[in-house]
């Protein structure tokens, strides 16, 4: 019959079932797994509501990804809330259906699509995609892109497993029918919520929101507000909930000039304390927060496990600051570390040049744009540059750095054999008067001499590639050895 041919039966199996929707539905007990996510898709695009419903309560699969299907350019909330339904009427029997295993109803938009595709694919694709064992009678346990069927405690609650993008603007009819379905599930439905990310929302909906859902199931959260420290104090208690917080993402916290001294303190220890509920904390990212100057030991006292990232960006600190930083246990492990729009130009080199030792055996990504780092500096830090072994990435643009500095760096870091990415300010010859306006034909210049020296010492494909901020706009233009214009330059 051809390989196409088990492919082509299950399509008309499948077109058979849906023509009698009653057959479909009493069908659905004895249908073999194989036939469920394919047919479930056909109903799914289709609209069936009803046939639907009884699959859900008949899905024979641990998880139901039912957010792979849920495209953007197709209407889907009827269809959408005949699933939660179908989850609502299962709940609510006594009796749960002899094949029900479903644990997890996952709603997000860019996992699973596996699943799918190998399912709708060849009984050769299907039989690929299983453990070896489950290629044997129907009776035996079997895995599908880790959605295992197994037994299942008839008390256990069913998670609802969903991305959140807390915004301004129309509600989210979606979110708002499984808020609506969670509050009606008797402790049955779970919201569980890996990423959340805030936005300009109101305090008071955020915590209606989060009162909801399961918050130690938060892996990834992104606070994007322009909150001052007495909003932040009254997020801070979910935060401390958040114990499975892996990457942490604060932007844009100002304080208020009417806030006193004792109570601005009091507001920072607050908001500092809830990191040492945060067991799992790798990522720590720390954006335009007006607050952290001569605080920064607060943050890093409370941290309770090494950080592979730090990201301390657009901030004031102090010397105080860089030096305990560099003392802080727990950045032993870093591999990235950004503190870019971080001014330095004040601050002795010597700090620096001890954070970048305690992180030379690790780091591998290292962002100094913006910094005002001028040559006496960056020339302290080079010997600790030149054992970074592990380092790929090296940014550091928009800084005063001279082309004989320039020259150094790369003699230092030539035996670094990972790094391959070197993004340099453009050098101090190569302006006009006094860092005023880029000569571009001396930057030509400059970067053809460097590309020279890399061929000479071994390391042609190490590529060094310059960027400064157009003089127009502030967005960066890139050299590499040509400009790449911005769009300022362009003709209209």
């Amino acid at each position: 019959m051809g390989v196409q041919a088990p492919q082509r039966l299950l399509e008309l199996a499948g077109q058979s079932l849906l023509k009698n929707e009653a057959l479909a539905i009493a069908a659905l007990e004895e249908l073999p797994m194989e036939l469920f996510p394919p047919l479930f898709t056909a109903v799914f695009t289709g609209r069936h509501s009803n046939i639907l419903k009884a699959m859900v309560q008949a899905w024979p699969f641990r998880c139901l990804p039912l957010g792979a299907l849920m495209k953007e350019q197709q209407p889907h909330q009827e269809t959408f809330q005949a699933a939660l339904d179908g989850l609502d009427v299962l709940l609510a029997q006594e009796v749960r259906p002899r094949r029900w295993k479903l644990q997890v109803l996952d709603l997000r938009k860019k996992v699973h699509q596996d699943f799918w595709t190998v399912w709708s694919g060849t009984r050769a694709g299907i039989c690929s995609f299983l453990e070896p064992e489950a290629v044997q009678p129907m009776r035996k346990r079997r895995k599908v892109d880790g959605l295992r069927v197994g037994p299942k405690p008839p008390s256990a609650p069913v998670e609802v497993l969903v991305d959140l993008c807390l915004k301004e603007g129309t509600p989210d009819a979606s979110l708002a029918y499984v808020i609506k379905k969670v509050k009606q599930g008797r402790g049955l439905v779970h919201l569980c919520c890996k990423r959340l990310k805030i936005f300009a929302v109101p305090m008071q909906n955020i915590k209606n929101i989060l009162k909801m859902v399961q918050l130690d199931s938060i892996q990834d959260l992104e606070v994007n507000c322009t909150w001052n420290l007495s909003t932040l104090g009254q997020f801070a208690p979910y935060l401390g909930q958040m114990g499975s917080l892996r990457r942490l993402l604060l932007s844009h916290i100002r304080m208020s000039s009417h806030t006193t001294p004792a109570k601005e303190e009091q507001g920072v220890s607050q908001f500092t304390s809830q990191f040492l509920s945060l067991h799992h904390l790798r990522e720590l990212y720390l954006d335009s927060i007006s607050f952290l100057k001569d605080r920064l030991d607060q943050f890093l006292r409370c941290l309770k496990t090494p950080l592979e990232t730090l990201s301390i960006t657009n901030c004031l600190l102090s010397e105080l600051d860089l030096t305990r930083l560099s003392q802080c246990p727990n950045i032993s492990q870093l591999k990235h570390l950004d503190l870019s729009g971080v001014t330095l130009s004040c601050i002795s080199p010597e700090s620096l040049q001890v954070l970048i030792e305690r992180t030379s055996a690790t780091l591998q990504d290292l962002d100094l744009d913006e910094c005002g780092i001028m040559d006496s500096q960056f020339t302290a830090i080079l010997p600790a540059l030149g054992r970074c072994s592990q380092l790929t990435i090296l940014s550091f643009s928009g800084n005063p750095i001279s082309m004989a500095v320039l020259e150094n760096l790369l003699r230092h870091t030539i035996g670094l054999s990972k790094l391959n990415h070197v993004l340099y300010p453009a050098p101090l010859e190569t302006y006009e008067v006094d860092y005023g306006t880029l000569h571009l034909g001396r930057l030509a210049y400059l970067h053809a001499r460097l590309k020279q020296m890399l061929q000479e010492l071994g390391r042609p494909n190490m590529v060094w590639f310059s960027a400064n901020p157009c003089p127009y706009c502030g967005d960066r233009t890139f050299y590499d050895p040509e400009p790449i214009p911005c769009p300022c330059y362009l003709p209209a």
